[in-house]
């Protein structure tokens, strides 16, 4: 078993393969430039859609882009509520209806906090 292990190595070192062969992908420096005057470049791909507005890794301003790229604002749909989703599955009359079906119950001690109606007695009918 000992004359299996590979001395030498430790885990999560180095890549035993070279870099002979490998075709790396294109690539541009974009430049940036914060409100607070740092300046510094990011490396991307020359097929990347490159952004306008990058973070400072300084500041965490907001730094503009030093090439004139200028920043297009997504269209952000709005946020669904919990309304908008049942209204969606529901009615607002069906909604009514169940509200008041379950108020009725709730307040019959049949549904609900078991202190709320622990103590009390079902009336049955005579």
């Amino acid at each position: 078993m000992a004359e299996r292990t590979l001395r030498g190595a430790r885990l999560g070192g180095q890549s035993f393969e070279d870099e002979r062969g490998i075709e790396f992908a294109a690539r541009q420096q974009i430049g940036y430039a914060c409100t607070q005057g740092h300046e510094f470049e990011i490396t991307m791909s020359v097929e990347a859609d490159v952004p306008g507005i990058w973070e400072c890794p300084r500041c965490g301003a907001e730094a503009r882009s030093t090439a004139g790229i200028e920043h297009v604002a997504k269209a952000e749909k709005p946020a669904r509520t919990h309304w908008d989703m049942l209204l969606e599955r529901r009615s607002e009359k069906e909604l009514e209806d169940i509200l008041k079906e379950r108020l009725e119950l709730l307040r019959g001690g049949e549904i609900g906090p078991a202190h709320l109606h622990r103590g009390k007695k079902r009336k049955t009918p005579a």
